[in-house]
């Protein structure tokens, strides 16, 4: 597949390790990329790790890294992630790293980041006029301090040269949607397999933000209540029962998930189901009448009607229509990265 590259060489991904940075992100994003070279028997991507004087810097877990050089890495890279973590607020205080980042914006070097590193790229004035993310934690925080910014909720956005990250998990999502538009579907797949990946989600997929952070440790009965209803898709429970479950009336339960969800209980649990029926069609082979069993429907008909009334099409029209969708943005991966494989060779030097 074209990719705008010199294919001779690998694409360099840089990662610039601030202290306290998020091990598993930076895992979940490195792997895809070395087991697409084993996958693929072929070189196509390298990753080195920089901190910004090329000392060890400790992960949050402790483990200690040795990087292959800092922020005067003389090494050709083509996208730079800054992998952020623990105490970013501490981390992103740094004159010299926001100011060395600029000068990589300024030539035209992709930047991204993984979980908090976001804040500082938003702290380094590099996320104007793009969709961005960052770890549920620090969404709020980072929409205080910063208005104007476009912060989404979803597990990673790539937009205008900017590829943001939420962080756990979600780097591998990015990095194998990133493989599949580079060098397609079958070896993204590959890739997903040898991890032991159930499916891999898109950038249309939000992060499960937990109800007790969205709502305050203040709504007991509204978060044991949701807790009930997730546990209970296949044979769902009756307003009564819920009820009962948290020792309240109906009308108790109602008027709580109205005033804090703004949504009545039965429509939020049939969201949970038709949500759960959404992800069954996209990634198993389980047919529609076992999918509308497994979601607590009476009949596939009944199934059908309600999610067609919910998502604006039927089972079997999302179904055919599946994943075939890139899961990165329409925008070409080879267009953002263009102007960095034409950059001179060192990509990170002042």
């Amino acid at each position: 597949m074209h990719l705008g590259l010199n294919e001779a060489r690998p694409l360099s991904f840089g990662f610039l390790l601030l202290p306290e940075y998020s091990m598993i992100a930076v895992s979940s994003a490195v792997e895809p990329l070395r087991m697409a070279n084993r996958m693929s028997s072929r070189n196509l991507y390298s990753w080195t790790m920089l901190t910004e004087n090329a000392q060890p810097v400790a992960a949050s877990n402790g483990i200690v890294t040795l990087p292959a050089g800092g922020l005067d890495y003389s090494g050709k890279l083509d996208i730079l992630f800054v992998c952020g973590g623990m105490n970013i607020d501490v981390h992103s205080k740094n004159e010299v790293v926001i100011n060395w980042l600029r000068k990589q914006a300024s030539r035209g070097l992709p930047l991204g980041a993984l979980c908090t590193g976001t804040y500082l790229l938003a702290k380094s004035e590099l996320l104007h006029n793009v969709r961005c993310t960052v770890h549920w934690e620090i969404i709020d925080v980072m929409r205080e301090e910063f208005p104007d910014l476009l912060i989404t909720p979803q597990l990673f956005e790539i937009d205008g040269g900017r590829f943001t990250c939420s962080g756990g998990q979600a780097p591998l999502d990015m990095i194998v949607g990133i493989i599949h538009q580079l060098h397609g579907r079958e070896l993204a797949s590959q890739i997903s397999d040898e991890l032991l990946c159930e499916h891999i989600r898109d950038r249309y997929d939000k992060q499960k933000i937990p109800l007790q952070y969205q709502l305050g440790t203040n709504r007991p009965h509204l978060v044991s209540l949701v807790a009930l209803m997730e546990s209970n898709i296949e044979d769902p429970l009756s307003l009564t029962d819920l009820a009962r479950h948290v020792k309240l009336s109906r009308r108790q339960v109602q008027r709580l998930f109205l005033k804090y969800l703004n949504v009545s209980p039965t429509r939020y649990y049939l969201s949970l189901r038709l949500n759960k029926a959404r992800q069954l069609l996209h990634f198993t082979t389980k047919s529609i009448m076992e999918i509308s069993l497994a979601c607590g429907f009476v009949s596939a008909p009944h199934f059908s009607k309600c999610y067609r009334d919910y998502y604006g099409i039927s089972p079997s029209e999302e179904r055919s229509r599946g994943r075939e969708a890139v899961t990165v943005p329409s925008q070409s991966i080879n267009d953002m990265i263009s102007s960095a494989a034409q950059a001179p060779s060192s990509a990170t030097n002042f």
